[in-house]
């Protein structure tokens, strides 16, 4: 192999590693649903598209299907690892997807009725939650568990699954930091016959 196609192969590589990187951080990415967390809004299989770029100038809304690293996932910043994140190369960063419940400076508590069912508090008030599975099937809250009341400090956020009974969340593993989030799923693409667009929806 002479040197000039060697020359134009690295170019090639080290152009397309790049763009790759432009375009994950930057713009968007595709991911895929491991688990059934999302129910029913989510399955497992489903293809997301992910939009990354709101993240630099604005904040979730509650409601919004948001993919983030957990605060359990300690991620590490020298070169070889931000290269595995940027560019999805064997990174084994593993990467939640949940919905905004709590925003910065809410209230939030998780109460269990007399009926069976449960309900999310936000500010002293039941929210409205037409996406969850079902509001009798819940993980009972146990002493260990951040149900609350508790008050979000002005970066922590509050996620949960739509599956209440079946979602390792913050329930589990406490609040979120702004800083923790990758990108919004946009559209559910695949397999096309499950195709959705998920608007901006403020629930409340």
């Amino acid at each position: 192999m002479n040197k000039a196609i060697l020359k134009e192969i690295v170019e090639t590589v080290v152009f397309v590693v790049v763009a790759l990187i432009i375009i994950r951080f930057f713009f968007g990415e595709v991911r895929w649903i491991p688990s059934a967390s999302m129910k029913p809004t989510l399955v497992e299989g489903d293809r997301v598209i992910v939009e990354n770029f709101s993240r630099f100038y604005s904040s979730p809304n509650r409601g919004d299907i948001m993919i983030f690293y957990p605060p359990e996932v300690d991620l590490k910043y020298d070169p070889l690892s931000l290269f595995r994140r940027l560019t999805g190369f064997f990174c084994k960063d593993t990467a939640f997807i949940k919905r905004v419940i709590g925003l910065p400076g809410d209230k939030i508590q998780i109460i269990q009725n007399e009926d069976g069912s449960s309900d999310v508090l936000i500010n002293d008030k039941v929210l409205n939650e037409p996406y969850i599975k079902d509001r009798f099937d819940y993980t009972i809250c146990k002493e260990n568990m951040f149900c609350g009341p508790l008050t979000l400090g002005e970066d922590e956020f509050f996620m949960m699954g739509d599956n209440r009974g079946n979602s390792t969340d913050s329930r589990y593993w406490g609040t979120l930091k702004k800083d923790r989030f990758i990108g919004r799923a946009k559209i559910l693409f695949w397999p096309v016959t499950h195709f959705k667009y998920f608007e901006k929806k403020n629930y409340n």
